[in-house]
């Protein structure tokens, strides 16, 4: 009887002890389904928060809460911002650098191109308007990264990469030169020159919105605007 009563009591303990756990319980995260998935959710909620706050002012707890997952779950994957800021880094621009170099390298007219860039860059821009601040914010900071992030994003070594650019522009320029249909200028400049035109106005938005007292849609007119006025002026100005 003693020891029937003794079981009974320790059942009703373990019995109470299982109710509270239920009630105190917390509820699961709800995991991905595959990991491709989860660094996906992960890298699109960085670059969310890292675009909106940079690198040093985001925090994982945010960015965490972004995603949807356990904060323990990024730090499994990424280890610290720092490797998810350089993960988050090179996606970005692997977004966009590949397509602006392979125009530029191409074997299309300089009226096409100096076209094609500057669709592709507004385009892709418009729809990530902070990105250039942020990008050139990273590489102020990190300058290193840029060699790498270049061969990262494109397969190439950037030295040999950036001379092709350069052999197949400057081949075309000095066509044109001899032709007397273009002022000379070195191909170097011409990338730059373009490249600036169309990046700048977003790296400035802020600054841009403040002076000509617009607010986010008088900026998307203006983008809108230049998207059909750059590359006619650009050309114009290369003409003698």
């Amino acid at each position: 009887m003693v020891k029937s009563f003794s079981q009974g009591k320790a059942g009703q303990r373990q019995a109470s002890h299982r109710r509270a756990s239920r009630k105190t319980r917390r509820p699961r995260v709800k995991r991905p389904r595959s990991t491709a998935e989860t660094e996906r959710r992960i890298l699109d909620a960085a670059d969310a928060v890292f675009v909106r706050a940079g690198t040093a002012g985001a925090r994982t707890l945010e960015i965490a809460k972004e995603a949807g997952v356990n904060p323990a779950l990024l730090h499994y994957y990424f280890r610290t911002k720092e490797r998810l800021a350089e993960a988050v880094f090179r996606r970005a621009a692997g977004q966009l650098l590949p397509a602006v170099v392979r125009i530029l390298a191409s074997d299309a007219t300089l009226e096409d191109k100096v076209e094609q860039v500057v669709q592709v860059e507004l385009k892709f821009l418009s729809k990530a308007p902070y990105l250039p601040g942020y990008i050139l914010s990273e590489l102020a900071h990190h300058p290193d990264r840029a060699p790498q992030l270049i061969a990262a994003v494109t397969g190439e070594v950037p030295v040999a990469l950036g001379t092709q650019v350069r052999t197949v522009l400057a081949k075309q320029i000095d066509a044109r030169v001899r032709d007397r249909t273009m002022h000379p200028i070195s191909p170097d400049q011409f990338a730059v020159n373009l490249l600036a035109l169309c990046v700048f106005p977003f790296a400035a938005r802020p600054l841009f919105m403040a002076l000509f007292g617009i607010d986010q849609k008088g900026f998307e007119q203006f983008i809108d605007r230049r998207r059909k006025e750059l590359a006619p002026f650009f050309l114009r100005a290369l003409r003698p």
